[in-house]
C-alpha cells in the first residue's frame, strides 16, 4: 500500500471535522468548484484490515488533489438498506457529488439513494449492480491470493492450512480457491480448511474460528476478514499467517509472512479526477496486478526462502497475460474437471463462484 508519512497523517487528522459518527478530511473548503466524496464504511478506520486500506485510499487521492476535493466519510455503516440510504442523504446534504461505499451489503441502498439523486455519482465496491449514475468497482485479488498460496503450501509442514472466511459469497469463495490452487501448486497434498464467521469485522469471532482450525493441526492460517485477529491467533499458538487488505508486519511479526493488499488509492484519484473534468461513466471496472491495485506485499524472513523466486516468475505470468489463476484444467471438490485443459474461466463465471476447488476441505453453505 501506498506508505505516507508521519506529518502527513497528522495534518490530515489535525484539519478533519468530526461530527459525531461522521467526520470530514480534505483542504479548502470555500471553493464552488470542489468536488466533494464521501465514503461509506463498514468497519472503523484504525480496523488495521479492510477499511483502512480504503481509508488510506482516501486519504492519498485528497494528498494528489488538494483543494480540488473535500472528502467526508462514515465509520461502520452496517449492511442494511435503510441506513445506507440514510448516510448517504447526510452526504448529499453535506453538498456530495460522489459516494463510494465499500462493502457488498451496502449495495441494495446505494442502487435505491442512485434513483433518489440522479444528480449525484455513485460507486459501489465488490458489488454487481449499476445505474445510468452508479457503478462497481473492484480488484482481481484473487490474482495476489493466489501467489500467497504459494508461500503457504511451501511452508505448512502438516499440509493443513486455515482459512477463516468471513461470507460465501463469489468475491471469498473465489479468493479461497486462487489461494488453494497456488497452494496446491507447490504442494500437492496441502488442504485448505475454511471456518465461516458471517462478519467482515468482529476480532472475537474471527479469533475463535482460527483457534479452532489451529486445535485441528492447521499450521499456517490465512484468512478473508478484516481484522488481525487471525494472524493474533497463529501468533499465539506458534503458527505462520499469510494476512489480507495492509501489511500487518510489525503487528503479528512473529507469524506474519506476506499479505494480498490493496492499493485504492490510484482508483480513488482517477475516479474523483474524472468526476472533476466531466468524463466519469458508469463502466464497471475490475483491475489486476497490471494496474497496480492489487499487489502482494513483501516477503517476511519468516516465509521460505524459495517462494520469493517462484512467486516472482508467477507474478510476472499474471501480469503479463501469460498465465491466469484459472487456467484449466481446474477440478472441483469431487474430482470433477470443471474448466478443461486449454480454456479459462470467463469474468462472468468467477463473478459468479459457488463452488469450491479440489483441495478444500468445508462447505458452502445451502442458499449461497
Amino acid at each position: 500500500m501506498k506508505k505516507f508519512s508521519i506529518l502527513f497523517l497528522v495534518l490530515i487528522m489535525v484539519s478533519s471535522l468530526v461530527l459525531g459518527c461522521s467526520s470530514e478530511g480534505g483542504s479548502g473548503g470555500g471553493d464552488e468548484e470542489q468536488v466533494v466524496a464521501g465514503f461509506i464504511y463498514v468497519g472503523p478506520t484504525n480496523d488495521g484490515g479492510y477499511t483502512t486500506a480504503h481509508d488510506n485510499g482516501r486519504l492519498y487521492m485528497e494528498e494528489q488533489l488538494g483543494d480540488k476535493v473535500r472528502s467526508i466519510y462514515r465509520e461502520n455503516v452496517p449492511e442494511d438498506r435503510g441506513e445506507v440510504v440514510r448516510v448517504i442523504r447526510e452526504m448529499v446534504d453535506q453538498g456530495a457529488n460522489i459516494i463510494f461505499a465499500t462493502s457488498f451489503g451496502h449495495m441494495d441502498g446505494l442502487i435505491e439513494a442512485a434513483a433518489e439523486f440522479p444528480e449525484v455519482k455513485f460507486a459501489h465496491c465488490s458489488g454487481y449492480q449499476t445505474a445510468e449514475n452508479a457503478t462497481n468497482y473492484f480488484g482481481r485479488m484473487y490474482q495476489a491470493r493466489y501467489l500467497s498460496g504459494i508461500v503457504a503450501g511451501m511452508k505448512t509442514e502438516s499440509n493443513k492450512i486455515a482459512y477463516v472466511a468471513a461470507f460465501p459469497i463469489p468475491e471469498v469463495i473465489r479468493g479461497i480457491n486462487a489461494f488453494t490452487l497456488g497452494a496446491k501448486s507447490v504442494n500437492p497434498d496441502v488442504e485448505v480448511h475454511v471456518r465461516w464467521t458471517n462478519t467482515w469485522y468482529d476480532p472475537a469471532s474471527e479469533k475463535a474460528a482460527a483457534e479452532a482450525l489451529l486445535d485441528e493441526g492447521c499450521d499456517v492460517t490465512a484468512q478473508h476478514q478484516d481484522s488481525t485477529a487471525t494472524m493474533v491467533a497463529a501468533e499465539e499458538a506458534g503458527a505462520f499467517s499469510i494476512g489480507y487488505n495492509v501489511s500487518s508486519k510489525d503487528a503479528v511479526p512473529q507469524a506474519y509472512m506476506t499479505a494480498p493488499l490493496w492499493n485504492w488509492g490510484e482508483y480513488y484519484l482517477t475516479a474523483v479526477q474524472q468526476v472533476i473534468d466531466g468524463t466519469w461513466t458508469n463502466a464497471p471496472y475490475w483491475g489486476g496486478m497490471d494496474e497496480g491495485v492489487i499487489l502482494l506485499d513483501e516477503l517476511t524472513e519468516l516465509a521460505p526462502q524459495e517462494a520469493a523466486e517462484i512467486v516472482a516468475e508467477m507474478e510476472a505470468k499474471i501480469k503479463s497475460g501469460e498465465f491466469d489463476v484459472f487456467d484449466g484444467p481446474v477440478y472441483n471438490q469431487a474430482g470433477e474437471e470443471v474448466v478443461k485443459e486449454g480454456d479459462s474461466m470467463t469474468d462472468a463465471e468467477m463473478l459468479g463462484f459457488d463452488w469450491f476447488v479440489q483441495g478444500v476441505v468445508g462447505n458452502i453453505p445451502a442458499g449461497n
